[in-house]
């Protein structure tokens, strides 16, 4: 059973920096859609940013474009999620979701992926 592992997440103050791993067993992600979804308390699931790990084709929500980066390395089975100028609307918890995919990603919808891990918490306070 293919499983999916976040790692990262803590609290930080506004400003900061912080970057989100996820790692992926039990299957390689070289033909995988990726994708970081975020919910807050009381908020439903949204995506954040995802990437296809053959194409390394990669969509954002409006939210975070030019403040989150994400990428693939493949020879380690891993996604990472590189998160700057940090905000108190960016607390959450963050989760890390896998499907097979021919050439995109999507952050619309999270039906669209298969797997999930179980998900980091991220606190940016002062």
């Amino acid at each position: 059973q293919p499983q999916l592992v976040e790692s990262g997440g803590r609290w930080v103050q506004p400003g900061a920096s912080l970057k989100l791993s996820c790692v992926a067993s039990g299957r390689t992600i070289s033909a995988d859609a990726i994708g970081w979804f975020r919910q807050a308390p009381g908020k439903a699931r949204r995506g954040v940013a995802c990437i296809h790990s053959g194409t390394r084709r990669t969509n954002y929500a409006d939210s975070v474009r030019g403040r989150f980066a994400i990428s693939s390395d493949n020879a380690k089975n891993t996604v990472s999620l590189q998160m700057n100028s940090l905000s108190p609307d960016d607390t959450a918890v963050y989760f890390c979701a896998a499907v097979r995919a021919s050439e995109d990603c999507t952050v619309r919808s999270t039906f669209y992926y298969d797997y999930w891990g179980q998900g980091t918490q991220v606190t940016v306070s002062s």
